[in-house]
């Protein structure tokens, strides 16, 4: 099996750092399964730059893509759009994990949710997920904690997907295959 594909996985879960390639790679993967493509987007536009980044993201996908926008019920978007011969692509936990931390939710069973929805998904998910627990220590109380919740819910999906892959300069480091 070439390095950079793991088609017989049903949940793969991308890993990588900021700019590191993981959203492209992660979108050519999708694309690579021959199935319908679903995109959810857990990205708010806060402010200018994330509505740039966010409509750059768009015009990457192209028109094959349907996007859902969905910042903080994961479990709901996954048992409405997953469906066997639909691939569907979640960008990104990190900002998932941050919006249910500003906004005070329940983070333990969001994360609970999430894992029933994906091991109960029909069809393929796709994950992407920052890596933010290798760099330095945050300076803030809240910065510690998302760090910290951070890799928890990584490991988390890392031990429910079949397929985990760290992406660093555009590259793939398998760590798990299916």
């Amino acid at each position: 099996m070439p390095a950079d594909t793991d088609i017989n996985a049903q949940i793969t879960l991308i890993l990588g750092g900021t700019r590191s390639g993981k959203s492209s790679f992660a979108q050519k993967l999708a694309e690579q399964s021959g199935n319908q493509l679903v995109y959810i987007a857990t990205a708010e536009a806060f402010d200018e730059e994330m509505a740039n980044r966010i409509d750059r993201h768009q015009q990457d996908r192209g028109p094959a893509w349907q996007t859902v926008e969905e910042s903080r019920d994961l479990a709901a978007a996954i048992a409405a759009h997953s469906a066997h011969g639909t691939t569907v692509l979640i960008d990104c936990l990190t900002i998932w994990l941050s919006n249910l931390m500003l906004t005070e939710a329940d983070i333990a069973a969001a994360q609970n949710a999430l894992g029933k929805a994906l091991t109960e998904a029909p069809g393929p998910i796709i994950l992407v997920s920052n890596e933010v627990g290798s760099g330095i220590v945050p300076e803030s109380a809240l910065g510690r904690r998302f760090r910290d919740e951070s890799g928890w819910m990584n490991q988390t999906v890392a031990a429910i997907a079949d397929s985990v892959a760290l992406i660093t300069a555009g590259l793939p480091l398998w760590l798990k295959q299916a």
